[in-house]
């Protein structure tokens, strides 16, 4: 395999953004379903072994342990060179595998005695026939987003979706996940070359807003609008949480911002180790329209009522 670099257009020192928009120019037109028309024959075989090497190059270099390796052997390489350089200007003769004190030993056999062996040895699969390596590249992953509702992040669930090549698969979405998160589906992204694994289907989560809920870590938040005779005399509601609707005892004398705790019933993730719980904060609602009753009711009550909202309490 030639210099990765070299066959994307790319200097040593390129970034990932960079080798990830050469490997896109260049794919797109040497990638097989574009070699129609006029590009028939030789001109189809020669894209498609272009293709293969740069989705090897490219493999190569995506892969950060990969790159290193590789840019370790070159460095390697270059002292070798010039180390023999040296040697022969001083009348020595040189081997090119061979440091004096035993440094970096390339492995003739082609059995891994180095770290680009490694490199190579991935890349082509360690098989030779007919005198020539043969190509082998693990399929490009695909990245896909996915919508789901409050409740299935929550709880978890299952919904089923359609790939690139049309296949419609069940995606298991486990409970907790969150917004922005992605969920890995192993092999069922671009397909391998040379008998290599194919990639995998990664889906970003989108998690759709609830009317009422919302969430805090593994806490569920959900405000809950009372009336004046359920918050001064007390009440038992009706109240929804994540696994359906339960009775909550509103406290006589509750106020605004009044929180209260439904205990466990909270997200629960799958490993069970933690979870969360419900938090339900009151809200005074008055009627919108107006009601003589109640207006008649306060002013009677309020009658010499000493209590003012307004004072601070005594320390």
């Amino acid at each position: 395999m030639r210099n990765p670099y070299a066959i994307l257009g790319l200097k040593p020192d390129a970034d990932e953004a960079a080798i990830k928009a050469a490997y896109r120019r260049l794919a797109k037109s040497l990638h097989p379903d574009a070699q129609t028309g006029e590009k028939s024959g030789k001109k189809a075989a020669d894209a498609q072994t272009r293709f293969q090497e740069v989705t090897a190059a490219y493999n190569l270099l995506k892969d950060k342990g990969s790159r290193q390796r590789f840019d370790a052997k070159e460095a390697a390489d270059a002292e070798m060179q010039a180390w023999s350089r040296a040697r022969n200007d001083q009348g020595f003769e040189a081997s090119p595998f061979a440091h004096a004190r035993g440094g970096f030993q390339p492995d003739m056999a082609g059995g891994g005695g180095d770290a680009g062996g490694d490199i190579f040895s991935g890349l082509f699969g360690g098989l030779r026939g007919a005198g020539k390596r043969v190509f082998r590249a693990r399929g490009e992953d695909r990245v896909y987003k996915l919508t789901v509702s409050f409740l299935e992040a929550a709880r978890g669930g299952k919904q089923r979706v359609t790939l690139a090549d049309g296949r419609s698969v069940d995606v298991k979405i486990p409970a907790g996940i969150e917004d922005g998160q992605q969920i890995r589906l192993r092999g069922q992204g671009g397909e391998g070359h040379g008998g290599a694994p194919a990639g995998d289907a990664l889906m970003t989560v989108s998690v759709a807003p609830h009317d009422s809920m919302k969430r805090d870590g593994l806490d569920i938040l959900l405000d809950l609008p009372i009336s004046l005779p359920e918050a001064v005399l007390g009440a038992k509601l009706e109240v929804e949480t994540l696994s359906g609707p339960v009775a909550l005892t509103i406290p006589a004398g509750s106020n605004t911002g009044t929180r209260l705790r439904l205990k466990g019933r909270g997200i629960a993730l799958e490993n069970g180790a933690k979870k969360g719980d419900q938090y339900v904060t009151l809200s005074l609602r008055l009627p919108d329209e107006p009601d003589r009753h109640l207006r008649d009711f306060v002013s009677g009550w309020g009658q010499g009522l000493a209590h003012d909202p307004r004072q601070k309490p005594r320390s």
